[in-house]
Parts: structure tokens; sequence; C-alpha cells
């Protein structure tokens, strides 16, 4: 009779202590095995915006390179659609951008991502235009939520006074898998332009993407913890 106690009471431990111990996870590994990609624009051929030698597509890899890290440590499984300088068009592709696009689309499908996220840096002939916005398109339902939670990180951390908008462009209108395109700031914003530049800021445009996805997951019952 007493074992029977002492094994009861040792069960009740064992499933006090996993309970504990997925409690723990789940606040410290938010996104533990959510599959997300990276997308890093343009590359190679393809520098994308840029100002004298300041190119769009070595900030975008940067910026990309901190949110894996970022996204890794709390539990993703993050691809990325380019690690160096490359863009993705085959020398059979007789429009070199259109191919580069569509095999980055291929790459969020093959991987059955959960979700995408474009990284790219903005441009505007009004030089006093300034601050990160995200832009979707409504071919996914999830799309505007995405966006408007990763927006609303980017006022709270960056102060940023940007509105989200809906983007009719190739790579987003082709995709039914989950996703946004994120304009990180204005190369053509002389205060913008140098903090785009700084590792402290991309750090920190990592950190506020990934509490956006969080929010974004925990509001849709994917998970059930915040950071």
């Amino acid at each position: 009779m007493l074992k029977k106690k002492y094994k009861s009471l040792l069960w009740i431990v064992f499933f006090s202590l996993m309970t504990s111990l997925q409690m723990i996870s789940a606040q410290t590994l938010p996104l533990q095995d959510t599959i997300i990609m990276v997308d890093a624009g343009h590359g190679g051929r393809d520098s994308g915006t840029y100002y004298g030698s300041i190119l769009e597509k070595d900030i975008n890899l940067t910026i990309a390179k901190q949110l894996e890290k970022v996204l890794t440590k709390q539990g993703a499984i993050v691809y990325m659609t380019r690690k160096r300088d490359i863009d993705l068009s085959s020398i059979y592709d007789s429009a070199k951008k259109r191919g580069d696009l569509y095999r980055r689309l291929l790459m969020i499908k093959d991987k059955n991502c959960d979700l995408y996220l474009s990284i790219h840096i903005n441009w505007y002939d009004d030089t006093s235009l300034k601050g990160a916005e995200v832009l979707y398109n409504p071919i996914n339902k999830d799309n505007k939520k995405i966006a408007t939670f990763i927006m609303n990180r980017f006022r709270q951390d960056l102060e940023s006074d940007r509105n989200i908008k809906i983007t009719d462009l190739y790579m987003y209108k082709n995709t039914t898998i989950p996703g946004v395109l994120i304009e990180c700031g204005y190369l053509s914003n002389f205060e913008e332009r140098k903090k785009l530049q700084e590792i402290k800021y991309q750090k920190k445009l990592a950190s506020t993407i990934a509490k956006g996805v969080v929010d974004y997951l925990k509001a849709d019952k994917k998970i059930k913890y915040i950071m």
C-alpha cells in the first residue's frame, strides 16, 4: 500500500516537472519548431537601391543574418534565400530578375514554411521620409495580421510613424504562404542611412521584427506565451 502511494507521488512529481519544463520552454523558445524563411532582398548583379557605395543588397543581408540569429535563439527553424552576395537567377533565364524572384518563391514553398519575412530598404525622392514599414499582399488572410503586428512593434521600439501598405509586386502576390515585405528604413534619408549601416541598429531591427512575429503567433493561438 505504501509503495503504491510513493509510486503515485512520484508520477505526480514527474508530470508537474514535465509541465513546468514545457512552460519554461514556451517562454524561452516562443517560436519552437516554427519554420521561417528569411529573404534578404536583391543580391549579386542586383544591388537594389543605393547611395554612392552604400548598397541595399548588403544591408539587407546583414539585417537578415541578425534576424536569423534572433529567430533561431527563440526556437524557430530558419532558412535563408541567400547567405552571401548572389542572385538566384539561372543562366537559362531570359529575364534575370523574374528568374531570381521565382526561385525565391520555390524555396519558400519547398521548405513548407509557416512564414516568410522579406527584408528590404526603402528609397524616396523626398529625403525627409523615414521609418520602417511593412507591406503585404491580401492573397493570404494572415498577411495583414502579420504586417500589423510587426508595424506595431516598429512604432513602439523604433518610433516609426509609417503605416502598413498593400503591395502588388510579383513575389508577394504569387505565394499563398503567410508573409510580408519589410522595408527597414529609407536609404534616401540622411539620419536613417547612418543608422542602417550600424550593427547595433541592425540588431535592434532584427529583435523588433522577431517580437512582431511572436505577437502574431500568440494572437493567432499558435503559441501560448510571449517573450
